[in-house]
C-alpha cells in the first residue's frame, strides 16, 4: 500500500496536529479550469464524463496540478444512485439535472430498482481505485454522496426545485410513503459509499445539498436521522486508520449542535455561520470545514487574501480546522484568484498550529 505522503487533512478532520491548516474546494475540478472544459467536450456529455473512468481521474487531477491542494476528491455526481434505481438521468442545457421518471406514489417507490453499489455504480468504484493509483499517496482521496433528503427532493420533484412543494406536500401529507423513500435511499448510500472505501477512498463527505430547506423539527426527522443511518453502517476505517466523515448541511447553522452529535467525524459550515461561533458551539466534538463565500473568489487576490486571514483568525489556535468554500465554486472564476485564496491558506495558518 503506497505511503501518505500529505496527511494533514485527514489529520485535522480527526482533530489531530498539523503543521498548518489543510485547503481543498468543494467542486475544485469543475468549469472554471479551462483544462477541465476541454475534457468534457472531449466525453461527449457530463454522465459520458463522470461513466469514463480514465477522463473522471483526468478531471480530478487537474486541480491538483495547479494548486497544493491537501485533497482530492472523485469526481461523480450525486444523482448517480437514483439514476442506477431506474429514473433515467439527463441534463438538460441550462437547467441541471432532470429524471425522466418520478416518484410520487406507493407504486413509483415499488417500482425503484434495488441496487448493489458494486454491480450497478461499478463505474464510480471504477474511477475511484484509477484516481487513488494515479494519485500515488499524494494526497487522500475523498469519496461523497448526495444525503437521502437531498437525493429524494430531485427524485421527486423531477429535478431541481425553488420551493420543494411536492416533497414537502409529501413529507407533510404522505409521512409513511416519504420515510419508505428515505429508507431505501438511506441503506443504498450507506451500500455506496461502503463500496468507495473499499475501492479506496479514505475519507467521505455526505452532502445534505438541501436539508436547510426543512424546517427544525423537519430537519431532524427527514434529514439528519437519515444521514445517522447512514454513519452507523460506515466501516470504522480505511488504510488501518480511523475513516473521517463530513456531513455538510447547506444552510444548517442553526442546527449546528444536534449536527455535530450525529456521528460524524467533521462538519461542513456554509458562509452564513461565523466560524468562531461555530467552533465555540461544537466545542472539541466534531472538527469543522469551511467557510469562504464562493462568491469572494470574484473578488480582487489581495481581498480574498484578507477574508483567508479573517477566517483564520475566527477559528483561531488549534487543530480541527480544514479550510474550504461554503459551497461549490461557480464556473467563471478566474483560476489564478484560486491560486491567491489556496497561497494564502498556506502562508497564513501556520501561525496558529504552533502550540499543537
Amino acid at each position: 500500500m503506497t505511503e501518505l505522503k500529505n496527511d494533514r487533512f485527514l489529520r485535522a478532520l480527526l482533530r489531530e496536529p498539523v503543521d498548518r491548516t489543510p485547503v481543498w474546494m468543494m467542486r475544485q475540478a469543475g468549469r472554471y479550469l479551462p483544462e477541465y472544459r476541454a475534457t468534457r467536450q472531449q466525453a461527449g456529455s457530463f454522465l459520458d464524463l463522470c461513466k469514463n473512468r480514465e477522463l473522471a481521474c483526468e478531471v480530478t487531477m487537474q486541480p491538483l496540478r495547479r494548486y497544493p491542494m491537501d485533497a482530492a476528491i472523485l469526481f461523480s455526481d450525486i444523482l448517480t444512485v437514483p439514476d442506477a434505481m431506474g429514473l433515467g438521468l439527463y441534463f438538460e442545457e441550462g437547467e441541471g439535472p432532470r429524471f425522466r421518471k418520478t416518484v410520487r406514489s406507493e407504486a413509483d417507490l415499488a417500482a425503484l430498482h434495488s441496487i448493489s453499489a458494486k454491480d450497478d455504480l461499478g463505474y464510480v468504484m471504477d474511477a475511484v481505485s484509477t484516481i487513488r493509483h494515479e494519485l500515488n499517496g499524494k494526497v487522500p482521496l475523498i469519496g461523497f454522496s448526495g444525503s437521502p433528503w437531498t437525493l429524494a427532493t430531485y427524485m421527486v420533484e423531477g429535478g431541481s426545485s425553488k420551493d420543494f412543494s411536492r416533497i414537502k406536500t409529501m413529507a407533510y401529507d404522505q409521512p409513511e410513503l416519504m420515510h419508505g423513500l428515505l429508507s431505501l435511499l438511506a441503506d443504498a448510500v450507506a451500500d455506496y459509499l461502503s463500496a468507495q472505501v473499499e475501492a479506496g477512498a479514505q475519507a467521505l463527505q455526505i452532502f445534505d445539498t438541501w436539508g436547510g430547506a426543512l424546517s427544525a423539527a423537519g430537519y431532524k426527522e427527514f434529514s439528519l436521522k437519515y444521514m445517522q443511518r447512514i454513519l452507523s453502517r460506515l466501516p470504522s476505517e480505511a488504510d488501518g486508520r480511523k475513516l473521517p466523515v463530513i456531513v455538510f448541511t447547506k444552510g444548517g447553522g442553526q442546527w449546528l449542535s444536534s449536527i455535530a452529535d450525529c456521528g460524524a467525524q467533521a462538519v461542513g459550515i456554509d458562509w452564513t455561520t461565523d466560524i468562531g461561533s461555530a467552533r465555540a458551539l461544537v466545542g472539541d466534538r466534531v472538527a469543522l470545514q469551511g467557510n469562504m463565500d464562493p462568491m469572494m473568489l470574484f473578488a480582487s487576490p489581495e481581498r480574498i487574501r484578507a477574508e483567508v486571514a479573517s477566517i483564520l483568525s475566527g477559528f483561531g489556535h488549534g487543530t480541527g480546522h480544514v479550510f474550504n468554500l461554503g459551497h461549490g465554486i461557480t464556473p467563471g472564476v478566474n483560476p489564478d484568484h484560486v491560486t491567491a485564496f489556496v497561497d494564502a491558506v498556506a502562508e497564513f495558518s501556520p501561525q496558529y498550529h504552533q502550540q499543537d
